[in-house]
């Protein structure tokens, strides 16, 4: 029997209800071991410290179609959930939790505030797990792992001691980017690059030797030049080929730098002499390896002037910039100052001014890794959708750098590294050795430093299924079948979980890599709190239900478009969530004593209105499984929105009415069925996209079913259902039903109102169809006297209107107030002429054009275009009205 349902659908009871059913249920477990083909996925694991944002919410609504839909078609799914220790932004939490009490973590020591850390961790952190559930995320929660538990621990240092071993792992002194407030080296995604107002400081660097000579170099950083070991040009500069070999004498400091030739040079910029900085600035570091320059640091940890920077130790680097400019100024060394733009990089967690940085650290020796890596998507082992994307990679991968590893932080892996203060030897090992293994002596030390955050999820994986055990996790679902992931990670850390699985499992870590756009706001303006623009994902699903949020996400993510989200576009799927609810509660009213269990489908009369609904399903199941097969949730998502809102609703809906309150009962019995079938299919259909809309109606549905709709079989085409020719006949039906519908629209003919049509068929064929039809015709298009035959001449009086070969005469005299209708007609007109000007005026108005933003103009141009269509419609109306009047 089935139930009935609530008048409204009301979202927040629903999900709560269903989300702990289906977990206290286990329907989220995977098996370790199982019959059923693996299906699996690893989480990009969110920061523990991290709140859900639009980002996650996209990643993690695609993740989870994927998981329901594989689960539904009978894979063993696993969904390895997890979160990442996240080094700098948990320790700055936590530091700042501090500073409120007056206190820093050096007075605490460092084992204190690691477990100052832990202690945060268990109170506050991961509260984005909690939010991932209300977003409807199946992970196997039983499974869920963090980067810096035992397991993942054990892995992090067996990889690092076996790349030592490998030497694949080193120190070293070189550049790296470091935030003089955190005191710790920071990665490349780690710095946040603005476009700010700068200048380009012009400097005279007089040529030693020849008195009154000098050169001008152009730089944004003046206060590093206490820091130069030359100045270049370009070898093919004819300027400056003459100063090539000389030395020129360095301002302010005295000493003498050497001019040397470089083909990083680029001649179009500043003056066409560039200051060197190998201590400072990362291209310059490469010059001054190719040309054996000195390496001099002028800065310490805090970004202060150290000693090298003479009479200017112990400012601030800012502080040094005003006066080294000043004094520059005062020696008659400063040519000119430009404003120039440029892009600073900044700290991603406490927003400081980064500073390229001279100093010792752990590097991992990528490109042996990286061979493989690149190799493997070339070859088709794992392919990165959408394609473009490749190209990237390969880019990326073809000219990596050496990893730095090391952070001089305290939160995190700490490297496994000890070293002899007796003999200087340093051991890399899984345990802390007794002694050293060169001299014998106890006096050893740790390193310090903790690993870069991105090695850990490196690994993760093969890390989460327990490796370095040999488990049956690893053995049922590694490799991975494919990873949702953003653009903005793909060299950070899918390039790095391929080079690390490859290494370590010796096979690819996932067969598809699908790269997800931005979401951003509906100008197409990148979300962020200082624009004011953010769209928070648990204030939607609090708004609109979860069911329409996640709805949304998949219908605009089309490969390689970003998100342009609104408000708007959420709450029109609201509308979609409402429409399901409203088709469900008219199929149950018609359900009463009806048990499916007993029907056989085959045994039934089928109309044609029933057979094309259930060939229409056939082939959206068809497109939908095709469409997620290829990472095109847009189109998946879309291709169920139109069958759902036009063929169901609005059309099948209302031709079944006819026979499900006619007096033959097994018309009726076959109108129930094929209502019941087509809903319960298209609830299994769309659950992967909705889960608690789907859930809670096809638990109220009739007939034996499973337990819950979660793992109830996902639709396939079934040839049976396949009834081309009669869709094909009732799309010609359908279309004389829309003819009628449109003149009754223009003529504004009120739809209570029942009118003559008469009917003008090509063709015997086509008289048939539409006498077979003549009931659906009738009742759709609301009809009080319909004729037809062949042949038929247009009456003086009616409108027309052309389906394939019929044509569609609505006699209008009677039914139409012809003068009424005319005022009315040239009073809309005469409103629409007045609003063409107004547009027309401003995009004629080039101070507007030139001056509005693109996309401003662009959307006034879109209203002109509307209201001149609009005015084309009403003269067309205006026209057939005048025609009546004779």
């Amino acid at each position: 029997m089935s139930k009935e349902l609530a008048k409204g659908y009301e979202p927040h009871d629903v999900e709560k209800r269903w989300y702990a059913e289906w977990e206290a249920k286990g329907y989220f477990r995977a098996a370790a071991t199982s019959d059923k083909k693996p299906f699996s996925i690893v989480i990009p694991p969110p920061n523990v410290t991290g709140a859900l944002h639009m980002g996650h919410a996209l990643n993690n609504t695609l993740q989870d179609i994927l998981c329901r839909w594989k689960r539904m078609q009978g894979y063993n799914v696993l969904w390895m959930p997890g979160t990442d220790h996240a080094g700098i932004a948990t320790q700055n939490v936590v530091e700042r939790q501090l500073a409120a009490e007056k206190k820093d973590r050096h007075e605490l020591g460092r084992e204190a505030f690691i477990e100052r850390v832990w202690k945060w961790k268990a109170e506050s952190g991961g509260q984005i797990i909690g939010q991932l559930k209300r977003l409807g995320a199946s992970c196997d929660w039983e499974r869920e792992r963090f980067t810096m538990d035992e397991g993942l621990s054990k892995a992090v240092r067996t990889v690092f001691v076996k790349l030592y071993q490998d030497g694949l792992i080193y120190r070293d002194n070189r550049l790296i980017n470091w935030c003089p407030r955190c005191h710790t080296a920071l990665s490349d995604i780690e710095v946040e690059h603005e476009d700010k107002k700068g200048h380009l400081w012009h400097i005279r660097y007089p040529v030693a030797g020849e008195p009154g000579k000098y050169v001008v170099v152009a730089t944004t950083r003046p206060e590093t030049m206490l820091g130069d070991t030359a100045v270049a040009v370009h070898p093919e500069d004819e300027r400056y080929q003459a100063l090539v070999g000389k030395k020129v004498i360095l301002p302010l400091v005295n000493r003498e730098i050497p001019v040397v030739a470089d083909d990083y040079v680029d001649r179009e910029f500043g003056t066409g002499v560039v200051k060197i900085t190998p201590a400072h600035d990362f291209n310059d570091f490469e010059v001054g390896q190719r040309h054996g320059l000195d390496k001099i640091n002028v800065l310490d940890e805090s970004g202060i002037i150290n000693a090298e920077g003479r009479q200017y130790e112990g400012m601030d680097r800012f502080e040094a910039r005003k006066r080294i400019v000043e004094d520059l100024e005062a020696a008659g060394l400063l040519e000119k100052i430009e404003d120039h733009a440029m892009a600073v990089g900044g700290c991603y967690r406490c927003k400081t001014v980064v500073e390229p940085y001279l100093s010792l650290q752990w590097y991992v020796k990528v490109a042996p890794l990286a061979e493989r890596a690149l190799a493997a998507v070339k070859e088709g082992k794992t392919r990165i959708l959408p394609k473009q994307w490749e190209n990237t990679y390969y880019d990326w991968m073809e000219n990596i750098r050496d990893w730095c590893i090391s952070r001089q932080i305290w939160w995190g892996h700490r490297i496994p590294a000890w070293f002899c203060d007796h003999c200087g030897e340093v051991t890399v090992a899984m345990e802390a050795p007794a002694t050293c293994c060169k001299c014998g002596s106890d006096e050893l030390r740790q390193e310090t430093d903790v690993l870069d955050t991105w090695f850990s999820s490196a690994l993760w994986p093969f890390s989460t299924m327990g490796w370095p055990e040999k488990t049956a996790e690893l053995a049922t679902f590694y490799p991975t079948s494919c990873l949702v992931t953003g653009f903005d990670i793909l060299f950070f850390w899918v390039a790095r979980m391929m080079m690390m699985g490859l290494h370590f499992m010796d096979e690819v870590p996932f067969g598809d890599v699908y790269i997800h756009a931005l979401v951003r706001d509906a100008h197409g303006q990148k979300m962020s709190k200082s624009k004011g623009n953010v769209i928070d994902p648990l204030t939607i699903i609090d708004q609109y239900g979860t069911d329409a949020f996640r709805f949304t996400l998949a219908a605009f993510a089309a490969q390689g478009r970003d998100i342009k989200l609104a408000e708007e576009r959420i709450a029109g799927y609201r509308n979609f969530c409402n429409k399901v609810w409203n088709a469900a509660r008219f199929t149950l009213m018609n359900l009463e004593g009806f048990d499916p269990d007993t029907v056989k489908l085959q045994e039934l009369p089928l109309s044609e209105g029933d057979k094309w609904v259930l060939h229409c399903l056939n082939e959206t199941a068809r497109e939908t499984g095709k469409a997620l097969t290829e990472y095109r949730f847009n189109e998946a998502a879309m291709g169920l929105y139109q069958f759902t809102w036009s063929e169901f609703c609005d059309w099948y809906l209302e031709l079944s009415k006819k026979d499900l309150y006619g007096d033959d009962p097994l018309r009726k019995k076959t109108a129930q069925y094929v209502l019941w079938y087509t809903l319960e299919q298209l609830l299994r259909l769309l659950h992967p996209f909705m889960p608690f809309i789907t859930e809670e109606i096809w638990q109220a549905l009739p007939g034996t079913k499973g337990a819950t709709i979660m793992l109830a079989p996902y639709p396939e085409p079934v040839p049976e259902r396949s009834h081309p020719k009669a869709a094909a006949n009732m799309e010609r039906v359908m279309a004389v039903i829309g003819g009628i519908r449109n003149i009754r629209g223009e003529m504004e003919v009120p739809p209570a109102r029942e009118i003559s049509v008469i009917l003008s068929c090509g063709s015997d064929e086509s008289l048939r169809l539409m006498k077979h039809n003549e009931g659906a015709i009738v009742s759709l298009a609301r009809v009080a006297d319909l004729a037809m035959g062949q042949g038929i001449e247009k009456p003086e009086d009616a409108s027309i209107q052309v389906a394939g070969d019929v044509q569609i005469f609505v006699p209008l005299k009677g039914l139409v107030d012809v003068e009424e209708e005319e005022k009315r007609l040239l009073k809309e007109i005469a409103k629409i002429e007045k609003e063409i000007d107004l547009f027309s005026k401003k995009l004629e108005n080039p101070s507007f054009v030139e001056r509005a933003p693109a996309d401003v103009v662009a959307k006034e141009r879109e209203k002109l275009a509307e209201v001149t269509d609009k005015k084309l419609v009403l003269e067309a109306s205006l026209e057939k009205i005048r025609h009546l009047k004779g």
